[in-house]
């Protein structure tokens, strides 16, 4: 089947509001290359589970798609129509399972040459994309802080080194009760802007006490998830036959009530944790990789106004079947590897949040917790720079807005 063939009832078995939306939009994707439009059926199948920012980029996206006239049809999607199919790929069924054909489609575009081909085509279409629906500025300026060092006592080699080139290195705060200075700042910036998933707690271990208006994930929150998820892996690991592309065709295809999550009332969050543990690689066994991979896809999908995660000790690396099959009761913690995953981990979260809109106007701030180091950055902080000045996390705060 080709997309010109496409019928309103084929959306049927999508959720609601994705099956009317695909339905309002058939004429648009009647038009399309079936080397595009699976892409955007994945996007669009799991609408209902997506987070405002990303419904309002799905709809966009259709609505422009819908209003272009034939000859920009095929300025916009010529490319993409020279990519070549193989009989297998236009046999499969698309429509309903648009996920397994993207990854089927990218590895019959690694074996025939063609990645490159397409990657071009795609990053032509995302620029005149973007250039023709720009991003929202963000209601307000982000802020994004990372702590960082749980259970460390001591430290004696220099910490920050990549963010400090971009803010102020702070060595004489006052560090008690720092964190919660930092969740009340959070809590108060969601009562000033209560936008859904726009303020974000993500904890590498258990969650502190914070307000319920702050959208949590937090690694120990999700124990038994894992476990059921590790157990999955440990029986289908042992199958005959079974290697890794099989495996990953089976983690996309879990739902939140496999393991054990769809019971809070939020489907939307019960989607993306159960998308934390199928598609992050050592989210599953490493404390601060869960941290680090929350904070980027909360970032990337979620687009929030503030972020604040908190990394916690993970255990000692050891072999992957030890990880998978060990006594979890008795997991040896590794501090110190844990504070220098973290410290890149928080470098990279401020990457991510330049990303987004607004990064002209947005702050960030990584503490050493329990201690007197930080880093802050700031559209009025001169980067490079060190500071003695004594202050605790709330004047910290102030300093990077």
């Amino acid at each position: 089947m080709i997309p010109s063939d496409l019928k309103p009832q084929q959306f049927s078995d999508y959720p609601p509001e994705a099956s009317q939306l695909a339905t309002n939009y058939i004429s648009a994707l009647q038009r399309l290359p079936l080397s595009f439009v699976p892409s955007l059926l994945r996007e669009v199948i799991e609408f209902d589970f997506k987070f405002p920012a990303e419904r309002q980029a799905v709809q966009k996206e259709l609505a422009n798609l819908g209003a272009l006239s034939p000859q920009q049809v095929k300025e916009w999607f010529g490319a993409f129509e020279q990519i070549r199919l193989s009989p297998q790929l236009e046999s499969l069924d698309w429509v309903n399972s648009p996920a397994l054909f993207v990854e089927q489609f990218s590895a019959h575009l690694w074996a025939t040459h063609q990645l490159d081909a397409f990657r071009a085509a795609a990053t032509e279409y995302a620029n005149k994309l973007q250039a023709l629906i720009p991003p929202e500025p963000p209601a307000m300026p982000r802020l994004g802080i990372a702590v960082v060092g749980q259970g460390v006592s001591t430290y004696d080699q220099p910490l920050f080194r990549k963010l400090r080139p971009h803010g102020v290195y702070f060595t004489h705060l006052t560090p008690e009760n720092g964190l919660q200075q930092l969740l009340d700042a959070v809590a108060a910036r969601a009562s000033a802007h209560p936008d859904p998933y726009a303020h974000w707690y993500v904890d590498g271990g258990e969650a502190a006490s914070h307000e319920p208006s702050l959208t949590c994930v937090s690694y120990h929150a999700l124990e038994p998830a894992r476990a059921a998820l590790s157990s999955k892996l440990r029986v289908e690991i042992e199958r005959p036959g079974m290697g890794p592309e099989a495996l990953r065709t089976l983690l996309a295809q879990m739902r939140p009530p496999d393991l054990g999550l769809g019971n809070t009332g939020d489907a939307v969050l019960d989607r993306f944790r159960l998308k934390l543990l199928t598609e992050g690689s050592g989210t599953q066994i490493f404390s601060t990789t869960f941290a680090q991979w929350a904070a980027r896809e909360a970032l990337r999908r979620a687009q929030p106004l503030t972020l604040l995660v908190r990394f916690a000790p993970r255990q000692r690396q050891k072999p992957m079947n030890e990880l998978l099959y060990g006594n979890q009761n008795s997991v040896e913690l590794d501090f110190v590897g844990s504070l220098v995953d973290a410290d890149l981990g928080a470098y990279y979260n401020w990457l991510n949040q330049q990303r987004l809109t607004g990064a002209e106007r947005s702050g960030f701030v990584v503490w050493f917790e329990g201690h007197n180091e930080a880093v802050a950055i700031g559209p009025s902080l001169q980067g490079g720079t060190q500071s003695s000045s004594a202050g605790d996390l709330r004047q910290l705060l102030a300093w990077a807005s």
